[in-house]
């Protein structure tokens, strides 16, 4: 689960719109904390972050952003039961919490930086409301049925 997470986080869609490109980290995230509980999807998080890390492919910067991200996303979205438009609102809102603490930090307007996700907050949208469905089956194929689970835990 951490080898797909640094994977996907190292892949970027370009956009139309500079600094709006997409990663399938983000739908991939969600899914997975809404599958196996925030406290395990936080360790699979912080364990690609160093691996990130280690190769370069990451800074301090983008690691302080992605576990905003992480802590948002994924405490919306393992939040029991797990209902359909809480996970479909997790990853937007996380975005949203990143470009928020990346705007205090670098001590820019917040709106430019919130314009320029937008189009990567819907396709999260989107993205995560096919691959939830689909990531559900592969989990109850590889270790039991845990989104099922999860949900009847309520």
């Amino acid at each position: 689960m951490t080898a797909v997470l640094v994977l996907l986080g190292m892949i970027k869609l370009p956009s139309l719109i500079p600094g709006a490109e997409f990663q399938l980290s983000a739908p991939y995230a969600v899914c997975l904390a809404a599958s196996v509980g925030f406290r395990r999807y936080l360790g699979i998080g912080i364990c690609s972050s160093v691996i990130q890390l280690m190769l370069g492919t990451h800074t301090l910067w983008n690691v302080v952003i992605a576990m905003v991200f992480r802590v948002a996303a994924g405490g919306i979205a393992a939040k029991k039961p797990t209902g359909r438009v809480r996970i479909l609102l997790a990853g937007p809102i996380g975005t949203g919490c990143a470009r928020l603490v990346l705007a205090a930090l670098l001590q820019v307007p917040v709106i430019p930086l919130l314009s320029a996700a937008f189009p990567g907050m819907v396709f999260t949208a989107v993205c995560t409301a096919f691959f939830y469905p689909v990531f559900c089956r592969i989990m109850a194929q590889g270790r039991g049925d845990l989104c099922q689970k999860r949900e009847a835990d309520s």
